[in-house]
């Protein structure tokens, strides 16, 4: 092992003994974080306070939303491998061993072979992009995430002319994935995106959020994040990555296709077979907040609307 990959391995080990307190650069409490988006969002200049250790550039792609608390982010859940409970990957995904931990990315690219993430999201890199997550469940969040474009990692490896896909599979490891000791699914759990859609600067692999280390509980140490579609297209705990021709299975979609499709786009005038989708809760919004409308493509379409020119999207969904 050499002097490099020894660095990464200690850091990642401190990052575990110290849990959710480790940041990337300087620490930035959330009240001071969410302090200083507001000054920045009126144009003033930004208060005193220790960087976030970004790339720096402003990308537009953030909404402007108030993001949820650190709390509620990481304590209501869906990650089945450890259980089915809201609060089940709060309670349950400490046992997860994140280090060592690499990507293994092959099919159709010139440059196959095992990624660590410190290759694949270099800190250097990082960017930061406040994205809204709405679950299939017609719940809803506003989450600060960090993490690198997905097209720069696939140009890492080098995408050949034949791929039109590309599929994910999370980690599979029964013994500390509590959840995959029952037949909820067939695991390990896959997903995929059409080849346009992984390249498509709105999609990231993050690797941490609200300038923390990504909990367990929320894929560390990296995870897909697909903003303009519901919460289970965006694959947790990522251990492989396969550029393909053909169109992969994915893990509901295997489960019930009538209920979930490949695309699974967000769209309020295709209702799930047992819930509507016109609307959505917003988590934390408290008792009294009501339900607010889900707009088409979670509210991307302006960016993202042309992928899907000429189809039924009642059909494709």
């Amino acid at each position: 092992m050499g002097p490099r990959r020894r660095a990464w391995h200690h850091g990642i080990a401190l990052k575990q003994e110290t849990a959710m307190k480790l940041k990337w650069s300087d620490v930035t409490p959330e009240p001071l974080y969410l302090r200083r988006r507001a000054v920045l969002a009126t144009g003033l200049a930004a208060i005193a306070g220790p960087a976030l250790g970004l790339s720096g550039k402003a990308s537009g792609f953030s909404t402007d939303e108030t993001p949820n608390s650190f709390e509620e982010i990481t304590n209501y859940n869906n990650f089945y491998e450890f259980g089915t409970g809201k609060t089940d990957p709060a309670n349950h995904a400490g046992q997860m061993v994140t280090s060592p931990w690499s990507v293994e990315i092959g099919g159709l690219v010139d440059r196959p072979g095992s990624y660590g993430v410190e290759d694949l999201a270099p800190e250097a890199a990082l960017e930061e992009r406040i994205y809204r997550l709405r679950c299939v469940e017609a719940w809803s969040m506003v989450i600060p995430w960090l993490g690198v474009p997905l097209a720069s990692i696939l140009n890492k490896a080098g995408v050949q002319p034949g791929a039109k896909y590309v599929a994910f599979r999370t980690l599979h490891d029964p013994e500390r994935m509590r959840g995959q000791r029952a037949r909820i699914i067939d695991w390990p759990y896959r997903e995929g995106l059409r080849i346009d859609e992984a390249m498509h600067p709105l999609t990231i692999m993050a690797t941490g959020l609200y300038n923390k280390a990504l909990p367990n509980q929320n894929g560390a140490p990296i995870r897909l994040v697909v903003p303009w579609k519901y919460g289970f297209k965006s694959i947790k705990s990522v251990v492989s990555i396969t550029l393909t021709d053909k169109q992969p299975a994915t893990s509901w979609q295997m489960l019930q296709p009538s209920e979930y499709g490949f695309y699974a786009n967000v769209n309020p005038q295709v209702d799930h077979p047992r819930w509507s989708q016109a609307t959505e809760r917003r988590v934390g919004a408290g008792l009294w907040s009501g339900r607010q409308e889900t707009p088409m493509f979670n509210g991307y379409g302006e960016q993202v609307a042309g992928l899907y020119a000429g189809m039924d999207l009642a059909k494709y969904y």
